[in-house]
């Protein structure tokens, strides 16, 4: 490490203001970051945290106040966006072009790489892979450096629950500086030493992580209220002395008409709120969903083979899996949206289902907010009685200026709940959420966990929020890569359990590389098979096996010649966007079909051992 890490303090703000437009994010800001402090920042959507990193990173200058680094400071910053070039090699992007065996000679590297970047070709090109893939790569690049502080806005994004988990432990083993922006409870109580809230312009300091937090704040809202009932008693001492009769009131002492004043005018603004409304959720019966010795194949990749599972009236379920383990594509069969390959999903007759996916696009962006809810509802039934559109968007945090807003012109935390107030309004009694706390502060998700808390449907969950997913259901059930959605009884632990597991087992080599350089040496990553099933014998199952291997030998052959074909086309078309574009998406194409492949070669390897 630089100089930086002797000293006591790397980051200073001291008085520190940032506005935009009208609107103060930061006023009159002081604190500091020193050697080896793990910081999580939290706060609502809008209310500055992302201002507050960037102003300590120097990305921006603050309005008034000064911030000062501590000379040779070494500081790396994961941002929302990443800026890489789109015809460079992931392993230029990431490794600076090391190749194979000076990478892997070091073993946090090593295990760097193998962990983020599994399923990941290090000589493709950029510009072919997912946004998950490029986030992932941004934060391996960022994890090989070597630095003081480390900066990291939303680093869980397009994780899975495992590399969360890998990524919290890595990040609590490094001596380095710690300021991590994040809406993962579980991820502040697993890394953060100490917890900023940022809100109406200040920043306040918590000794822990979120749990500490979360108790002290308690106690200080405790206190608060404990001093604001002292202060409305004396409002009303005030009041009742100067309502005693109009003779005597021009004759009472100036100083305490304005004590009183004082007083009445010394009430804080409130707070944005945010309350999702009880609607009437129609009634369930004893028959919610079956699949019933279902099988689902994508490409050449079966998710499920010859699986059961039923879902019954309350039932609340999280599903777990690593990325491309199928937990999206179980969703749409459980909504219909996709058939299965064979066997059948039957739905009772009292469903009424409604599915929230991860596509937070609109049909129509011109659309205004308060006319697209009134063109489905003007009028609502909920618990409490009948509520209008307007009432209704506003207790879902829209107000204002929000209710004629285009919905193309939300946040992502905004389309989100524009998403899930649109689904409610339907009344559904089965809720299938993918991803649900994508783009939600941990204010708005706190509010939707006890709105689910008293919601009586059938409810299924996609989450890689651990803390959201132990918390709003009663079981776990996993996909293991064996085809079948098993129940894990001890949740989340048992999962990552079984995961590492499955990676201490002998590894199978990656297949359908390019010789020498392959991307990955043989490796524990998610490409291996997780937990297998039933032991299965027999040679005419090895004889279709070796087959399989056969077929996909060369089918992996001719996905990784025209890999490299695309490759050097993004070269040679690197200053014509539209050619990119296309190039770009036959990559991204390419690359899903060929992790279908190694994934089937894999499966049909193991029986061959």
């Amino acid at each position: 490490m630089s100089e930086a890490a002797s000293g006591r303090s790397l980051v200073n703000l001291e008085r520190v203001s940032k506005s935009y437009g009208v609107r103060p994010l930061l006023t009159d800001v002081s604190l500091g970051v020193g050697p080896g402090q793990r910081i999580g920042i939290v706060g609502r959507n809008g209310d500055g945290k992302t201002t507050l990193l960037r102003v300590m990173t120097g990305a921006e200058e603050p309005d008034d106040g000064r911030v000062s680094r501590q000379r040779g400071l070494l500081v790396g910053v994961l941002t929302q966006r990443d800026d890489f070039v789109d015809t460079h090699t992931v392993r230029e992007v990431v490794l600076g072009g090391m190749a194979d065996h000076e990478w892997a000679a070091d073993s946090r590297s090593r295990e760097i790489v193998e962990v983020l970047l599994a399923d990941v070709e290090l000589d493709r090109a950029v510009g072919g892979l997912s946004g998950g893939e490029r986030r992932r790569c941004a934060l391996a690049g960022l994890l090989l450096g070597d630095h003081d502080l480390i900066v990291l806005d939303e680093p869980t994004n397009h994780l899975d629950v495992e590399a969360v988990a890998w990524l919290a432990e890595h990040l609590a083993a490094r001596s380095s500086a710690l300021v991590v922006v994040t809406h993962d409870r579980w991820f502040l109580d697993a890394v953060c030493q100490q917890t900023w809230e940022v809100h109406d312009g200040v920043v306040d300091l918590y000794e822990g992580g979120y749990a500490a937090f979360v108790l002290a704040k308690a106690e200080r809202q405790r206190q608060a209220a404990a001093s604001e009932q002292r202060r409305q008693n004396l409002v009303r001492k005030e009041l009742a002395w100067l309502r005693r009769g109009a003779p005597a009131r021009t004759s009472k002492p100036k100083f305490r008409i304005d004590a009183a004043n004082a007083l009445i005018d010394d009430v804080p603004p409130p707070r944005d709120s945010l309350e999702l409304q009880r609607f009437a959720t129609q009634r369930l019966g004893k028959d919610v969903i079956d699949l019933e010795d279902v099988d689902l194949v994508r490409g050449e990749k079966v998710l499920l083979d010859h699986a059961t599972w039923r879902l019954g009236p309350g039932d609340r379920v999280g599903l777990v899996g690593v990325n491309g383990a199928g937990k999206t594509s179980v969703l749409s069969l459980l909504s219909g949206a996709t058939a299965p390959t064979t066997g059948k999903v039957k739905r009772g007759r009292t469903v009424a289902l409604e599915h929230l996916t991860q596509d937070v696009a609109f049909e129509d962006p011109e659309a205004r907010v308060l006319a697209t809810v009134e063109s489905i509802r003007r009028v609502t039934k909920t618990l409490d009685g009948e509520v209008s559109a307007s009432s209704l968007l506003e207790r879902f945090g829209f107000t204002g200026d929000k209710l004629t807003a285009r919905l193309g012109d939300l946040s992502g935390g905004e389309r989100r709940r524009f998403q899930l107030l649109r689904l409610l309004l339907s009344e559904p009694n089965v809720l299938l959420l993918d991803e649900p706390t994508n783009d939600l502060d941990i204010e708005t998700l706190n509010v939707l966990e006890d709105f689910l808390d008293g919601w009586p449907g059938t409810l299924v969950v996609v989450s890689h929020d651990r803390y959201f997913l132990e918390r709003v259901t009663d079981s776990v059930w996993a996909l293991l890569g064996d085809g079948r959605i098993s129940m894990l009884p001890r949740g989340v632990d048992e999962y990552l359990e079984r995961r590492k597991h499955a990676e201490s087992a002998p590894s199978v080599p990656r297949v359908g590389s390019s010789g020498p350089s392959s991307p990955h040496l043989p490796s524990s990553g998610t490409t291996t098979s997780a937990a297998p099933g039933p032991a299965r014998s027999g040679s005419a199952e090895e004889r279709a096996a070796r087959k399989t291997v056969a077929r996909l030998d060369k089918v992996l052959a001719r996905l990784a010649e025209r890999e490299a074909e695309l490759s050097e086309e993004l070269a040679q078309h690197a200053t014509d966007p539209e050619k990119l574009t296309l190039l770009s998406a036959e990559l991204g194409a390419l690359a899903e079909e060929k992790e279908a492949a190694e994934m089937e070669w894999l499966e049909a390897a193991e029986l061959l051992e």
